[in-house]
């Protein structure tokens, strides 16, 4: 295990986490809701410090990243543990896992290790990904900046719940950026996601304002997030930031606990013709 940043002590031994808006107070023996936090005798832990459960080398139009060096191969890497809750999450098998004795069982690899990896498959770029990687966020600093010490150029791939000290403290060692902004409602984000989409709405524009490449990915998910003038507003949201900013509107498939169909192509598509209206680069995904 590894002491945790971004956290202060509070009374009798419990803590409060810093790292993400869940802002979670855990008394001693407690993990947040990521499942990966844990409060052990006042001090906050980080139970997934070098333990990728999946390591993978993937193209980096994959993540999905189409306009940041297209046509490279990623070093790919992740662990268990997310701090969303989404009952359509695409990946939960990683994302919603926090089986402690399965972590016991996962081979340490150190951030030096992942720099030995890419040398030996002469691979120049690595990719924070699979599952959400704010909670493996020491784990992510280390190794990102290990990266930048080799020309070894880094990516996040996230939700954007990380609060903004511990962003700023990142992003100097992170190059690109793929964003899931899951809708352009609060609610939906505080009922569904159990979220807060000002944080991630603030994550977006720390990127852009740090000029770090910036793709954002949306879930389109028929009756759940397919209102057309919230989606308006996403898109001029974006737009306002910068209209070359790259829109991936994926399909999304009955995973997890929602049963739904999967989102029709004729959905997608008049999605797609919207953006288009403020948005220079859109992509259909996973159809």
């Amino acid at each position: 295990m590894k002491e945790a940043l971004y956290y202060e002590i509070e009374k009798e031994k419990s803590v409060l986490c810093l790292l993400c808006p869940q802002g979670c107070r855990l008394e001693d023996g407690k993990t947040g809701v990521c499942g990966v936090r844990e409060n052990a005798d006042g001090v906050l832990y980080s139970l997934v410090y070098e333990r990728p459960v999946a390591i993978h080398i993937d193209p980096i139009e994959k993540k999905p990243l189409y306009h940041f060096h297209p046509g490279v191969r990623i070093l790919s890497i992740g662990t268990y543990g997310c701090n969303l809750s989404c009952p359509f999450c695409q990946n939960y098998d990683l994302s919603q896992q926090d089986d402690k004795k399965v972590l016991e069982s996962v081979k340490e690899v150190n951030p030096q290790k992942i720099i030995d990896l890419c040398r030996q498959d002469n691979l120049k770029f690595v990719a924070f990904t699979y599952n959400e990687p704010t909670i493996f966020y020491e784990y992510m600093l280390e190794t990102a900046k290990l990266c930048k010490a080799n020309d070894i150029k880094t990516v996040v791939v996230s939700n954007g719940q990380i609060n903004e000290k511990p962003l700023r403290n990142l992003i100097k060692y992170i190059d690109a950026f793929n964003i899931d902004l899951k809708a352009f409602n609060p609610d939906f984000y505080k009922k569904i996601c159990k979220g807060d989409i000002e944080t991630t709405k603030n994550t977006i524009r720390i990127i852009i304002e740090q000029k770090k490449h910036l793709e954002v990915t949306f879930l389109l998910i028929e009756g759940f997030n397919d209102d057309e003038n919230e989606f308006r507003e996403y898109c001029l949201f974006l737009k306002n930031l910068d209209e070359n900013i790259v829109l991936h509107i994926s399909r999304a498939f009955p995973r997890f606990k929602l049963d739904f169909d999967p989102t029709p192509t004729g959905l997608l598509k008049r999605f797609e013709k919207i953006a288009g209206e403020y948005l220079r680069f859109v992509y259909l995904g996973n159809i």
